[in-house]
């Protein structure tokens, strides 16, 4: 397709979700001056780094370099949802013990390291030792606010598949309705030992179950594993300048053509909710210890 061809033509209201195509984009750029400063707890000294493969939602437009990582989803036995945090093992090398965070999902390694950008890896929410439930809450000040959270929900309630059971008829005005329902949430943040929350964003839409029908390789085999009965999960960080962009959040994302896109206010980013993309980046090495 040539440069500056629509494929999100007007008449599907969509992207493809799923590209099973392995980019890559520098980390330089997207950190903040935190983003080195990691916790060796959380790492060994002396190794680390290198490549490593993530699965998020596209960057279409902006200065954004790369997709934003997904956090693939739960859902317990009264309807809460909650995120998957990888496994947390203790391992040795170099004769230093040490703790971290990896799985294997659906043949894929899911790893902590995913979230390493715009200095989340020194949160104190994404570290292996934090005891905390998984489930996903309702933000205390989302920015922008969805108003059906003020009307329905209160900050700090775990989110339900109940408080989306009008996601197929949902709209507020902006763009097109009917594309799914969107949350402003955190994620691993209810203790108090957290002093920065770690914003994610849920959307439940038709697309996610079609998409999934559509996709294929590893790439159907990640999402059946990640998602569940159509709800798709992102960390809310905006790999441009760690903003906090939204999907059908804001009027002024119409101006660039991103009003049915998750839209960053502050530089213009652009992301596809619907396509899950399959990434890849250097990842920092461990640092040595403090």
């Amino acid at each position: 397709m040539a440069e500056g061809d629509d494929k999100y033509p007007e008449s599907s209201a969509r992207r493809r979700f799923v590209k099973g195509v392995v980019g890559s984009a520098a980390l330089a750029g997207v950190g903040t001056a935190s983003a080195g400063i990691v916790n060796s707890a959380t790492q060994p000294t002396g190794k680390g780094g290198g490549q490593t493969t993530y699965y998020g939602v596209e960057n279409i437009a902006g200065p954004a370099p790369r997709a934003m990582p997904q956090i693939p989803i739960k859902i317990d036995s009264e309807g809460y949802l909650k995120g998957v945090y990888p496994t947390v093992t203790q391992k040795t090398e170099q004769g230093k013990t040490f703790t971290t965070a990896e799985m294997q999902l659906g043949g894929i390694t899911y790893s902590v390291d995913w979230f390493q950008y715009c200095g989340v890896q020194g949160y104190k929410a994404i570290d292996p030792t934090l005891e905390t439930d998984n489930y996903f809450r309702y933000a205390p000040s989302p920015p922008p606010k969805y108003a059906w959270q003020n009307e329905n929900v209160s900050p700090g309630d775990k989110v339900h598949v109940d408080d989306f059971a009008d996601f197929k008829t949902w709209g507020n005005g902006i763009g097109k309705g009917k594309l799914g329902k969107p949350a402003a949430c955190t994620w691993r943040s209810e203790s108090p030992q957290v002093q920065t929350t770690l914003p994610v964003e849920i959307i439940r839409s038709d697309l996610v179950g079609k998409a999934i029908q559509e996709a294929e390789g590893d790439v159907k085999t990640w999402l059946q594993a990640s998602t569940a009965e159509n709800f798709v999960v992102h960390l809310d960080k905006c790999t441009h300048f760690c903003c906090v962009p939204r999907f059908k959040a804001t009027e002024q994302s119409a101006e660039f053509d991103a009003e049915n896109e998750i839209y960053c206010p502050c530089h213009q980013s652009v992301y596809d909710p619907f396509s899950i993309v399959k990434r890849s980046f250097v990842a920092y090495p461990r640092p040595e210890e403090q």
